[in-house]
């Protein structure tokens, strides 16, 4: 009995959705768009640090590619948000949740992480398009979006997609 409930624990193991992680800003997020929106005399006064400006991750657009990427890996994988937010801008912390409720509805419900440290997350993908904040050091396979191997979200879904 202790051998079949141990060969069901594994067999479910082994059954579930790989973890992805898709970061927002660059990836999912189009920053300049948000950036686009401020008026010049804000962008002066937050010059060399305008991810603090109040409330500017609410004004940027998806990248629509990001959107309909999204939904397409949630059917084959464990999704999350994990991204980082500037300390000195607590906006922009409850501005990623609106964004991402606002472009994606549930799908990543209570699926957000804000970290400085995405290497202490455990999965097997994270898409993100910058080394910075433990992405370059995640235990998993970090897919740098962006990059000459990932240039865009169709190299992506090439390369996560199962294949027909």
């Amino acid at each position: 009995m202790a051998n079949q409930q141990n060969f069901l624990a594994n067999q479910s193991y082994m059954e579930q959705k790989k973890r992805l992680f898709f970061d927002m800003d660059g990836v999912l997020v189009d920053f300049q768009s948000g950036l686009n929106k401020v008026d010049q005399k804000t962008k002066d006064e937050y010059k060399g640090h305008v991810d603090d400006i109040p409330g500017l991750f609410g004004l940027m657009n998806p990248i629509k590619e990001g959107i309909d990427a999204v939904k397409k890996l949630n059917e084959h994988y464990d999704c999350y948000i994990l991204s980082t937010a500037p300390w000195g801008n607590p906006s922009a912390w409850s501005d990623k949740v609106k964004w991402i409720t606002q472009h994606l509805g549930d799908i990543f419900y209570k699926r957000m992480i804000i970290t400085h440290c995405k290497d202490l997350c455990i999965g097997d993908y994270l898409i993100d398009d910058r080394p910075n904040n433990g992405a370059k050091e995640f235990s998993g396979k970090w897919i740098h979006f962006g990059s000459d191997e990932f240039p865009d979200w169709d190299t992506v879904l090439k390369y996560l997609l199962p294949k027909q």
